[in-house]
């Protein structure tokens, strides 16, 4: 029997995310229909444990607009919804949504927020999905700034001398002030 990985979703008017948390899945077998059945099926981990989703979206999408993108940590699918509207649910079904859905917070917008921007890192509009590192880990080379802590610290003393020196300075006039 298969299991299920953790499946997080969020959605804009047009768009639904959902991204898959399943790390080193092998044999990734991705489907979805037009009136919104998604289905996904791969193996990971050493014993290739099968893991399957077969669920039914809300409502219809448009297969030709949606992007997917196969990572190390997990698989993301950008879909694209048939008609421009916000969801009630991810799930066509009503009831208990089951407990390996779950909702992406981080890329969550509440319907009255979605024309505000959420963050540069969400518009996928003109995403190349296959340069996507997703997943983290390797890839670029980052480069290292070189910090010279010896100027700073001096510069932090000499502050905090200096802020010292001043509240000596500011108790010994409240002292003089009280003694007259």
């Amino acid at each position: 029997m298969s299991r299920h990985p953790t499946l997080k979703w969020a959605q804009r008017g047009d768009l639904l995310y959902i991204t898959i948390d399943l790390p080193d899945a092998k044999a990734v077998n991705l489907k979805l229909e037009p009136e919104g059945k998604f289905y996904f099926s791969a193996t990971s981990g050493a014993d290739n444990i099968p893991y399957e989703i077969d669920i039914n979206l809300y409502d219809n999408v448009n297969v030709d607009e949606s992007k997917a993108s196969v990572g190390s940590r997990n698989i993301v699918y950008i879909v694209k919804k048939e008609e421009s509207k916000w969801w009630s649910r991810l799930l066509k079904q009503e009831g208990r949504t089951p407990t390996f859905i779950k909702v992406d917070w981080n890329k969550w917008v509440d319907e009255d927020e979605q024309d505000d921007k959420a963050g540069p890192d969400m518009d996928y509009d003109d995403v190349n999905f296959s340069s996507l590192n997703l997943g983290g880990g390797g890839g670029g080379e980052e480069e290292e700034e070189d910090f010279d802590d010896e100027d700073e610290d001096e510069s932090d003393t000499a502050t905090e001398e200096e802020k010292e020196e001043e509240t000596i300075n500011a108790s010994s006039q409240v002292e003089a002030k009280a003694k007259a």
